[in-house]
């Protein structure tokens, strides 16, 4: 099929989207609306932007073929820098389809999908909301929050010890949750994200990106291979803190001798976790415990 009768038909279809239709891009997952629709070009505007951006026919052509020559589709990850408009507006034709768990868009013949975002309902409301199950980071949040609305957390010297030892350890709880639920989401989006794009969501933005770590190899080949590029080994011999600590064991000398010690004291959850089954303990009767008894 040539492209021209692509061109007519995608622009029909743009035609007929509601006024208030909102686009996704596949890589940035940026918001668009499309304001104006012509012969030769789509004129689009992001919503964080007041800006308008006109799409223009050639190059949707560019990638019509791209993805007509392309083996499974064509890889978005080869677009050019700002092109992730185009395949979210060509997405609305209905032989279009962009896959983003594989990164690509591909021509089909059966139904397809479009990045057109669902915009025929309200937002959730909370009685729309479900409390997720083996969750602990839900629950302890929870119990958080209500401890901060029954409290002038805002003058922090003016609160009973309790309500201080609570706050602290409600704290630590969600801390440690938080971060463990957080590196199972980012298992899970590390193969979702492409090349260092940053991909947008509605509270901030992610990155793909790399980290090197290095450890030493075996000492005594380490030692000798520098040895033999002349660096003597005493420039690269270092006091090992274990080997000082079990020399200590077997001499006169103290500690205080071969270390310099600065003491500091800190606060640290002593008792054991309780887990929490969705029942919040006796007194907790503030708005968000209510609000999971409240659910059917």
């Amino acid at each position: 099929m040539p492209f021209s009768v692509s061109w007519h038909t995608l622009l029909e279809h743009l035609d007929e989207l509601p006024a208030d239709a909102t686009l996704i891009t596949p890589l940035s997952h940026s918001r668009l609306h499309i304001i104006d629709i012509q012969e030769h070009r789509v004129i689009v505007q992001f919503d964080e932007s007041s800006e308008k951006r006109p799409l223009q026919r050639e190059q949707f052509g560019t990638l019509y073929h791209q993805i007509q020559t392309a083996h499974d589709g064509f890889d978005l990850d080869r677009l050019p820098p700002d092109a992730d408009p185009y395949p979210a507006v060509l997405s609305v034709h209905p032989r279009f389809e962009i896959d983003e768990d594989a990164g690509v868009i591909a021509e089909t013949d059966g139904p397809t999908t479009t990045q057109l975002a669902n915009t025929a309902h309200e937002p959730d409301t909370d009685d729309d909301r479900t409390e997720p199950e083996g969750l602990d980071v839900y629950s302890d949040a929870l119990l958080l929050i209500d401890a901060l609305e029954r409290h002038d957390v805002t003058d922090l010297p003016d609160l009973e010890t309790a309500t201080l030892v609570n706050l602290y350890t409600l704290l630590s709880d969600v801390q440690r949750d938080a971060n463990d639920f957080r590196q199972e989401v980012a298992d899970v989006l590390l193969s979702r994200l492409h090349h260092d794009r940053p991909v947008a969501g509605q509270y901030g933005s992610v990155q793909r990106t790399s980290r090197r770590n290095r450890s030493l190899k075996d000492d005594e080949d380490v030692i000798s291979m520098l040895e033999a590029e002349g660096i003597d080994r005493e420039r690269v011999m270092s006091v090992d803190r274990q080997k000082v600590d079990e020399a200590l064991e077997v001499t006169t000398l103290t500690e205080s001798d071969v270390y310099e010690i600065d003491e500091s004291e800190y606060v640290r959850k002593a008792g054991g976790r309780r887990r929490r089954q969705g029942v919040a303990p006796p007194g907790l009767e503030g708005p968000a415990c209510r609000q999971r008894g409240d659910r059917s």
